[in-house]
């Protein structure tokens, strides 16, 4: 269980040794086609290096991390590609071809991956104590970026053999000494004075499979600032790495810098499987297990209660009804039978709703498939952008979930104008989405990121929209139109009943607050990792986790909508229809204002900027958050409801 829930299994994953469906597949595709050497699936592939063959160091962009002192708050979620001209870094020559980008995945993209090859020439089992890599001058307006980047803590992200480059950190709990990711572009010194660093010490761990055949399994790099004499040739690598002065950046004229490095090859026990282990190490394992089973026992243990009381209650009311209807002397009736003729009665803004159910129920599909891929091991890490861009593939494809949902949704509450309402579905959710996304990307290019999503991308997702999206949306209306219409188990009368005075707690907005506050106990602690891993740029790899969660997620969403819809009919009150929507949405509210708080305790932004894309992304995932948990409430509800009703005898 530890091996499944904790993560999938790299050695496993990356190998090939799974058993199963994996093994299955791969049976398959052998017998299929006999004529292939080997089969791998996406990102698993490892590569075999000779003595002295060609070594690709790729660059991604930069990116900053929390600070080093004593508060550990990031400063800017602003990323900047590596050949930034401000920057000044080295450059492949003319004769290369110059910087060429890396094909990349539509995840890797719209994450802000921009992966370029580099000049740094490393060839496999050769050492070098001091390589030159070229000079460049900096600007006093370009060293005055630099600084402030310093002083932010930005980290240059490189890639060795997929692996990313880094330093070390040690385990606050333990003595195991883990790889961090990134390579720090300066220090900072008496908070005020930066050095940039324009040495590194590259050590590149390998493991031999055989006489010949070596694999990558690790790479760390150790940065240092060294301010080399300008007169000093770049031949003259016997003392060009000497220099223990460090490299400062004037503000006020040019400064001359000379990159170097060093490269170390280092052999390994550790085998290509399970390289990435060490990577995905849990820094703090106690912590979490404890504080993640606390919040499933109390939730699990919550929901029991809840289910247990009304599944009681409801028995009660059932049979005192019908024993009541097989009496001679009928008396009034009371409760919620007493609304049985309005209870199914259409509500406002129907369309709005239908199109809302729809899309939750194509963002439900979604986030379950992808949480079962990601459970079962096939999203490896070396396969950079992977589970953003099954997110997006499954977004698309379950477009006609989104149709079908709508049409018998509006069909049930009795719409008129179907063909508008399917077209709203189809352009609708997606529209807002890509407004905002749309509008965060202005200010990206705005501050020169390299997260702005390029438009040739932007022109792909729009095609995936209206020529995927869009026809499945249409395609899943006609069946959900062609299916027969849910009729209510009881009349509505013509005429609505006048709804009581409720209590406070029982009024719409208290009532949907308190509503919403378990689904988010049920997630916070798990929000907090996620959070972590999107702005703190970490590995997130507990899928077994997260599923778990999810799963409990929905059922509380659902008892919980349950619960309080029956109080509200038990009062008079039938509006039921938006209101379960909004009690199991409403954990939306709560996980925008965690966001808010995780802002003021773990955030420490020094540009507008990033706040301003930071609360644009927070709210985008609340709102899709909101539509997804609300349609799992209502449905809940609509369940509940049918079941109660058509369960009692009515005149």
């Amino acid at each position: 269980m530890g091996s499944f829930f904790l993560r999938p299994s790299p050695a496993k994953s990356r190998q090939g040794r799974r058993p199963g469906l994996t093994g299955l597949l791969l049976f398959v595709a052998l017998l299929l086609t006999p004529s292939t050497v080997a089969f791998y699936l996406p990102g698993v592939a490892p590569n075999d290096y000779r003595l002295g063959d060609k070594v690709e160091l790729d660059v991604n962009h930069l990116t900053a991390q929390a600070s080093s002192n004593t508060d550990h708050r990031l400063k800017s979620i602003i990323s900047y590609d590596y050949y930034f001209p401000p920057f000044h870094f080295c450059r492949p020559s003319a004769e290369e071809g110059g910087p060429q980008s890396k094909a990349e995945s539509l995840g890797a993209i719209l994450f802000g991956d921009r992966i370029f090859n580099s000049p740094f020439d490393l060839h496999f089992g050769r050492n070098s104590s001091c390589q030159a890599l070229c000079r460049s001058v900096v600007p006093a307006q370009d060293a005055k970026f630099i600084n402030s980047r310093i002083q932010d803590n930005y980290m240059l992200n490189w890639l060795i053999d997929g692996l990313p480059d880094g330093g070390q950190q040690h385990a606050p709990k333990t003595v195991t000494i883990a790889p961090s990711v990134g390579i720090a572009l300066g220090r900072v010194v008496n908070e005020q004075t930066s050095y940039f660093h324009n040495h590194y010490q590259i050590q590149i761990h390998y493991h031999p499979v055989d006489d010949t055949r070596n694999r990558i399994v690790g790479v760390t790099a150790t940065p240092s600032s060294k301010q080399t004499p300008a007169d000093l040739p770049l031949e003259a690598t016997d003392r060009l790495c000497d220099s223990v002065e460090p490299q400062a950046l004037s503000e006020s004229g040019d400064t001359l810098v000379t990159f170097t490095y060093s490269v170390e090859w280092i052999p390994s026990d550790i085998t290509w499987g399970t390289r990435w282990d060490a990577y995905l190490f849990n820094m703090d394992p106690q912590i979490h297990w404890f504080s993640l089973i606390n919040s499933m026992v109390v939730v699990i243990f919550l929901t029991g209660m809840i289910a247990m009381v009304l599944v009681r209650t409801l028995h009660r009311d059932i049979a005192r009804y019908n024993a009541m209807d097989a009496q001679e002397d009928l008396q009034e009736d009371f409760g919620w039978k007493l609304v049985h003729g309005d209870v199914f009665r259409p509500p406002a803004y129907a369309r709005l709703l239908s199109i809302l159910v729809g899309n939750g129920c194509q963002l439900f599909y979604m986030a379950v498939v992808t949480l079962v891929f990601a459970s079962l091991g096939f999203l490896s890490p070396s396969n950079r952008g992977s589970l953003a861009t099954m997110m997006v593939c499954f977004y698309v494809l379950f477009s006609c979930a989104a149709g079908y949902n709508t049409a018998r949704v509006y069909k049930m509450l009795n719409g008129a104008q179907l063909k508008r309402t399917i077209l709203l579905g189809a352009f609708l959710v997606p529209s807002i989405v890509f407004a905002i996304v749309f509008c965060l990307n202005l200010f990206l290019i705005g501050s020169h990121s390299s997260g702005a999503v390029p438009g040739g991308t932007l022109v792909a997702v729009i095609g995936l929209w209206f020529l995927v999206s869009a026809p499945l949306t249409f395609a899943g209306a006609y069946f959900g139109l062609r299916k027969p219409k849910l009729e209510a188990p009881v009349r509505t009368n013509q005429i609505p009943r006048q709804v009581p005075d409720q209590s406070f707690y029982l009024r719409p907005v208290p009532s949907v607050l308190i509503g919403g506050i378990l689904p988010f106990v049920a997630i916070f602690l798990e929000l907090y990792f996620i959070l972590n891993s999107i702005w703190f740029q970490k590995f997130y790899y507990l899928f077994g986790f997260l599923f778990l969660v999810f799963i409990i997620l929905v059922i509380t969403c659902a008892e919980v909508t349950v619960l309080v819809c029956y109080f509200h009919l038990c009062a008079e009150d039938y509006h039921w229809w938006w209101r379960s929507f909004f009690t199991a949405g409403a954990s939306s509210f709560y996980i925008f204002l965690y966001s808010a708080l995780y802002y003021s305790s773990r955030l420490k932004f020094t540009s507008f900027v990033s706040s301003v894309l930071y609360f644009g992304w927070s709210f985008l995932m609340s709102f899709l958050f909101f539509i997804m948990t609300g349609t799992i409430g209502f449905y809940a509800c609509l369940f509940f409801v049918r079941k109660i009703y058509s369960s009692i005898k009515i005149d």
